[in-house]
C-alpha cells in the first residue's frame, strides 16, 4: 500500500455536506460522481495531497443508506492507494482478512476498488484503490 488514498465521510444530504466542507475547508468540491454499483452520489474536495470523499445514498438499501441508519453520518472508510489491486487482494486474503467482493470494481474518481471487511480491521473499513490508467 502506497499511502492514504482517501478518508470516505457518510452523509445524508450532499449537497448540504459539501457546503459544509467547502467553508471548512475554504476550498470548492472538485468533481462530483454517481457510482451505480455502490448505490452512491459522491464529491471530491482536496488539500494538498488529501482528498475527502462525501458519500450520498441513492436507494435506501445501498451501504452508504445501511450505514447511516446504524451509524449515523460520520466517517465511513479509509482508503489506500496500491499499484496492483488484484495482487494486493491477494496477499490479503492469504493473511486471512476478509474481501467484501472476489474482483475489483469500477468505483468512483477513475478507480478500481475492493473493500475489506471491519472485523478483520478493528471496526475500519479499509477501501484498496488502483489508479485506472489511460492506454
Amino acid at each position: 500500500m502506497n499511502k492514504i488514498e482517501h478518508i470516505g465521510i457518510a452523509v445524508k444530504n450532499l449537497q448540504e455536506a459539501c457546503s459544509i466542507y467547502e467553508s471548512l475547508l475554504g476550498i470548492s468540491c472538485y468533481k462530483t460522481e454517481h457510482v451505480d454499483s455502490e448505490g452512491v452520489n459522491t464529491a471530491f474536495f482536496q488539500t494538498g495531497a488529501n482528498k475527502i470523499e462525501l458519500l450520498e445514498a441513492t436507494h435506501n438499501d445501498s451501504p452508504i443508506a445501511k450505514f447511516l441508519e446504524k451509524r449515523g453520518e460520520g466517517i465511513h472508510h479509509i482508503a489506500f492507494d496500491v499499484d496492483d489491486i488484484v495482487q494486493e487482494m491477494s496477499r490479503l486474503k492469504a493473511q486471512g482478512f476478509v474481501l467484501l467482493s472476489e474482483e475489483p470494481k469500477m468505483g468512483a474518481d477513475h478507480k478500481l476498488v475492493c473493500f475489506v471487511h471491519p472485523k478483520g480491521t478493528k471496526g475500519v473499513l479499509v477501501e484498496l484503490c488502483q489508479e485506472i490508467k489511460n492506454s
